[in-house]
């Protein structure tokens, strides 16, 4: 038979472990939706690695293109973004007879 100061240290004790319980249920719920959240973040980061040779060969081909055709309201657009087309003189030609400089495309 339990005295009347074991049975309530007993449902304190009760009382806490089920408020820890509760707690821990929580912080699960709280963690794994931030991991959910980590998780979105880290894919979109990676597409964006994954679509940033696309973006640059856009870039360049509307660069090229403001080049040769004399779009001001390409040129305009690129400049509004912070890309400078035209601005840069050629590169100057090979002399006769070197080799052609290959370029290396980033992965």
């Amino acid at each position: 038979m339990l005295k009347t100061w074991q049975f309530w240290v007993l449902t304190a004790l009760a009382l806490i472990a089920g408020a820890m319980a509760g707690t821990n249920g929580v912080l699960l719920m709280v963690n794994q939706k931030a991991q959910a959240e980590v998780a979105q973040r880290a894919q979109f980061i990676q597409q964006s690695i994954q679509l940033e040779a696309l973006y640059r060969e856009i870039v360049k081909a509307l660069a090229d293109w403001t080049v040769r055709n004399h779009d001001s309201a390409v040129h305009d657009l690129l400049a509004a973004h912070g890309i400078n087309v035209g601005d840069n003189p050629a590169p100057a030609a090979a002399p006769a007879g070197a080799p052609a400089e290959t370029k290396k495309r980033s992965p």
